[in-house]
């Protein structure tokens, strides 16, 4: 659970810490304004990314008549970098191959999002929503391409302001360079054809 009273302290000592005084009016509400975004910003950690996928109506299927192909594109979401605590925000872009279940498609935006809710690294993310995937929908194949630009990169260091960062987590069929190019080509398409 999310101490904010200690968030709050740890604020005002790190503005103390710059030589800032934390009880100037420009301050003054800063480390309660911090307290809530960090409970917004790590409310994954305490919500099961499984749930949305168990507490989804269920559409059961024999083999093959749920589509060869399930390619969710564009899912906006954003995290904190555990490295330095600063955000990085970007687009997830998620295909299965069906096994005998699929879940609504506003389901998968809410795995990401509970995922992308903790302190976190864009490598580890991606892996965590394979798995929560394939381990909620038991699918034949799983892809996640995460595409995101790091305040780490951007605003320190080299500054490298229009970089960014794709990571690709597979499993199953999509695993294999065959298999994963079609839908890795529908995702850069941007267009279905």
């Amino acid at each position: 659970m999310i101490d904010s009273g200690r968030i709050e302290a740890a604020v005002a000592e790190l503005l103390a810490a710059i030589g800032e005084d934390a009880s100037r009016p420009g301050l003054a509400a800063t480390p309660t304004r911090v307290a809530e975004a960090y409970g917004e910003f790590f409310a994954g950690l305490e919500q099961d990314p499984l749930e949305p996928l168990r507490g989804a109506s269920e559409y059961l299927a024999a083999p093959g008549e749920l589509g060869e192909l399930v390619l969710l594109r564009d899912i906006r979401f954003r995290s904190i970098c555990e490295h330095h605590l600063l955000p990085f925000t970007g687009v997830a872009h998620l295909a299965y191959l069906p096994g005998e279940r699929i879940v609504g498609l506003g389901r998968l935006p809410q795995l990401v999002d509970i995922l992308a809710a903790r302190p976190q690294l864009q490598e580890r993310l991606g892996e965590e929503i394979a798995s929560a995937i394939d381990e909620g929908l038991t699918p034949r194949g799983v892809l996640v391409v995460l595409d995101a630009r790091h305040s780490c990169v951007t605003s320190r260091g080299g500054r490298q302001v229009d970089s960014s960062t794709v990571t690709i987590a597979s499993r199953g069929a999509l695993s294999d360079p065959v298999e994963r190019a079609e839908a890795m080509g529908l995702i850069a398409a941007g267009v279905l054809t």
